[in-house]
């Protein structure tokens, strides 16, 4: 521990089309982290708006390099980031250690991601692989409304990954428009990863 903040780094993948807009949880958190110490890697990927899976692959690949190898390593991967990870899993480098917690918000259902980004979509998902790029349990957010991921769909892979699932009554796709700028509990995930992922408006999740 260094200043008295922890030995840690926070890795911030974000997804389709996103410029980073203040708006937006990532980047709330991003700064929130950030203004407490800690330190934080939230990188504007390749051409946001016609992505290209190698290209973010690449990008993974150095932020990681970057984030190090001492201390904890946190990575939390939002919308189309998940999958890019997914597929990352499959042809990890022996030189990509794995992370230690793994946090993934809103995976979309292949079927509808935007034609736009489609060179980022995944056939199948390798649970063992995925899985291997993580020391603990991973956890996923998902939404019973999610546009890009309708039926809470994304209970597919929590059943293929063995991860913990937080789902959230209502949310969306998790974005500004859903009212997730400030997300008070994925701040306190950071430092606690037994905290709970919550809705913002619990009031109306429950209605």
């Amino acid at each position: 521990m260094v200043g008295g903040v922890a030995d840690r780094a926070f890795l911030l993948l974000h997804g389709f089309s996103h410029h980073r807009p203040p708006g937006h949880w990532q980047y709330w958190l991003a700064n929130r982290l950030r203004a407490g110490g800690e330190r934080v890697l939230y990188p504007g990927l390749p051409f946001e708006d016609d992505p290209r899976y190698d290209e973010w692959r690449e990008a993974v690949h150095w932020s990681l390099a970057e984030l190090g190898t001492d201390g904890e390593r946190i990575v939390i991967c939002n919308s189309i980031a998940c999958a890019v990870w997914m597929r990352f899993a499959i042809e990890r480098r022996s030189d990509e250690q794995p992370v230690d917690r793994l946090l993934l918000v809103v995976p979309p259902d292949s079927d509808r991601v935007p034609d736009a980004c489609a060179d980022l979509r995944i056939a199948e998902i390798d649970g063992a692989a995925v899985r291997d790029t993580c020391r603990t349990t991973i956890r996923v957010v998902t939404t019973d409304n999610d546009p890009f991921n309708p039926d809470c769909g994304a209970r597919a892979y929590v059943e293929a990954l063995g991860a913990e699932l937080d789902l959230i009554p209502g949310g969306g796709h998790l974005g500004p428009i859903d009212g997730y700028g400030p997300w008070p509990s994925i701040h306190a995930w950071c430092f606690d990863p037994g905290v709970q992922l919550e809705a913002n408006f619990p009031q109306l999740a429950s209605i």
